[in-house]
C-alpha cells in the first residue's frame, strides 16, 4: 500500500480493509510511516515517531494508524513534554484512561503531535518544537492548541488524531485545516486517572478527523466514565456511529454571525455562514438570527476564563518545575506562559470562587437558550488563519489578561461551549473564494446532545461533502 492509496481511506475504511484481509496491519503502518517521513518536514506536525508500538489483536480500529497530542493523555514509558522546554524529557509513569481505550479500540499510535506550550494558545507555534504549518497554506497557522494533530490529519498522515479542547482547541484547528472536529460534553470521556477535571472542567478530550463517521465511532470507543471519575453523565441511547445516518428532523437553529466582543466576522466567513443557514432552511430546519445573552459582558467573560486558565496553568507549571528542578523563567517558558503563571499565582481563592459563580451564570443563560433552540449556529472563527508569527507578535508586552484577550479575540465563538460543558462541532462546509482556505462553521447543542449534533453533521456531510478537496500538502502528492 502506497501513501497515496492509504490517504484515500478514513479510519473505518482502513479498518475494513485490514479486517477483510485486503491489506495487512504492517502494510498500513508502513504507508503511514512513509507519509510521515515524506511530509512532516514540510508541516512540522509530529514531534516524535513511535515505530515500535505493538500490532493490535482486536477492536473496531484494529491496525489503524493514529497520533496523540503531546498533552492531556499519557503513554507509560513515553515522553510527555507538553510543548514546553520546562517539561523537556519528562516520561509518563502510567497510561491515562483514554490511552488504554485507544489501544483497546485497536488503534496503533505512531507518535506525538505538536502543541503550543501547555495548550495556552490557539496557534501551534511553540518555541520548544517550532511552528506547525497549515497544509492548505504553509505560511499560515494550523490553529491550536491541537494544531499538530489537525495538520497531520489534513495532510493525510493519519485519518484521525487525538485532540483536546479547553477553549476551542479541537474546533479552531479543525476549522483552520478543513477537518471535522467535535468537542464532546464535559465528562463524556474520562480525564483520569491522574486528574479528575482539567482547567476546572473547561477542557475535554476528543479527536479531529476527515469524516463524521470516524469521529462518531471513535467517540463510541472512548466515551464513558472510569473508576473514580467525579461524575458520570447520561450514556447515549444508541451508538454514536448509528446517529450519523439518522435524519435529525426539523431543528430550531439560532444564528449568530458576529462575535460577542463587538467586532465583526470577515466578509467571506460571514457570507459562508449565512449561506449555510439558507441551505439548512432548504433542508427543512428553522433558522433565525439571534441576539445571544450569556448573562455576562465580554470583558467579564474573558476575565472569568483568564482566572481559570491562569490558576490551572500556574499550578501545572509549579508541579513540573518541582519535578524537574528547572527554574520558572524565560529559559524554560515563553513570555505569555510566564504572564499566565504570574496572574495565576496572584489570584486569591475568592477570585476563583467568583469565576465559578460567573461560570454558573453563563451556563444557566445558555441552558435557557437551548430550551428555545436546538442548535446555536455561528462561524467557528471570525477570520481566516493568520500568517505564522503574527499571532505571537509582542506577547512579551502582555500581562495574563492581555494574553487571554488575544486568544479569545482570535477565537471568540468557541469558548462558550467550554464554559457550559456542552458539545460543539466545527464542520468544514465552505472555502474562501480568494485564497481557497477552508472555512469552519460551528454548531453547538445542549449538554449531552452529541447525538443531535452527529445526526446534523451526517446530514450536512451528505448534502455538502468536503473530503474531495485536497490541501497543498497531501500524502502521495509529488
Amino acid at each position: 500500500m502506497k501513501p497515496a492509496e492509504y490517504a484515500e481511506y478514513d479510519a473505518l475504511g482502513l479498518a475494513e480493509l485490514i479486517a477483510s484481509g485486503q491489506v495487512t496491519q504492517a502494510e498500513v503502518r508502513a504507508a503511514a510511516l512513509s507519509a510521515i517521513e515524506q511530509l512532516n518536514p514540510r508541516i512540522n506536525a509530529v514531534v516524535e515517531v513511535w515505530e515500535d508500538e505493538p500490532a493490535a489483536a482486536t477492536g473496531p480500529f484494529a491496525g489503524v494508524p493514529f497520533l496523540v497530542k503531546d498533552l492531556g493523555l499519557t503513554r507509560k514509558g513515553r515522553l510527555n513534554e507538553l510543548g514546553s522546554r520546562l517539561a523537556a524529557g519528562c516520561v509518563a509513569e502510567e497510561d491515562s484512561n483514554l490511552m488504554v481505550r485507544l489501544r483497546q479500540a485497536g488503534l496503533i499510535t505512531l507518535g506525538r503531535t505538536t502543541t503550543p506550550e501547555l495548550a495556552a494558545s490557539t496557534t501551534t507555534e511553540a518555541v520548544f518544537s517550532g511552528p506547525t504549518r497549515n497544509p492548505w497554506a504553509l505560511g499560515r497557522s494550523a490553529g491550536g492548541s491541537s494544531g499538530g494533530s489537525a495538520a497531520a490529519v489534513a495532510a493525510g498522515l493519519v485519518p484521525a488524531a487525538h485532540a483536546t479542547d479547553g477553549g476551542g482547541s479541537i474546533r479552531v484547528p479543525a476549522a483552520s485545516t478543513g477537518l471535522f472536529g467535535l468537542k464532546p460534553s464535559r465528562g463524556r470521556i474520562s480525564m483520569g486517572p491522574a486528574v479528575d477535571e482539567v482547567w476546572a472542567g473547561l477542557a475535554v478530550h476528543g479527536v479531529v478527523s476527515r469524516t463524521v463517521r470516524d469521529s462518531a465511532a471513535l467517540l463510541d470507543a472512548t466515551q464513558g466514565a472510569a473508576v473514580g471519575d467525579p461524575f458520570e453523565i447520561a450514556k447515549p441511547q444508541r451508538a454514536y456511529l448509528s446517529e450519523v445516518t439518522r435524519e435529525p428532523g426539523s431543528l430550531r437553529i439560532g444564528l449568530l454571525v458576529h462575535p460577542l466582543n463587538a467586532t465583526h466576522s470577515v466578509e467571506p466567513i460571514a457570507n459562508a455562514t449565512r449561506h449555510v443557514a439558507v441551505q439548512l432552511q432548504g433542508m427543512g430546519h428553522n433558522v433565525e438570527e439571534v441576539c445571544l445573552d450569556i448573562g455576562l459582558g465580554w470583558e467579564g467573560f474573558v476575565e472569568m476564563n483568564a482566572r481559570f486558565w491562569s490558576a490551572n496553568t500556574a499550578a501545572w507549571i509549579n508541579a513540573i518545575a518541582a519535578g524537574t528542578g528547572r527554574p520558572i523563567d524565560a529559559s524554560t517558558l515563553e513570555p505569555a506562559t510566564l504572564s499566565l503563571h504570574r496572574m495565576g499565582t496572584e489570584l486569591t481563592a475568592t477570585d476563583l470562587l467568583e469565576a465559578m459563580h460567573y461560570r454558573n451564570v453563563v451556563t444557566r443563560s445558555l441552558g435557557n437558550f437551548f430550551c428555545k433552540y436546538d442548535i446555536l449556529l455561528s462561524p467557528t472563527l471570525p477570520a481566516l488563519p493568520p500568517a505564522l508569527g503574527r499571532y505571537n507578535e509582542g506577547q512579551e508586552q502582555l500581562d495574563g489578561k492581555g494574553w487571554m484577550h488575544r486568544v479569545f479575540n482570535h477565537s471568540p465563538f468557541t469558548a462558550l461551549a467550554n464554559v457550559t460543558g456542552s458539545p460543539s462541532m466545527s464542520v468544514p462546509l465552505a472555502f474562501d473564494p480568494e485564497t481557497g482556505l477552508p472555512i469552519g462553521v460551528q454548531f453547538s447543542a445542549g449538554f449531552g446532545r452529541e447525538d443531535m449534533l452527529l445526526r446534523l453533521a451526517g446530514q450536512l456531510e451528505r448534502a455538502l461533502p468536503w473530503t474531495a478537496r485536497r490541501p497543498q500538502v497531501w500524502a502521495g502528492k509529488s
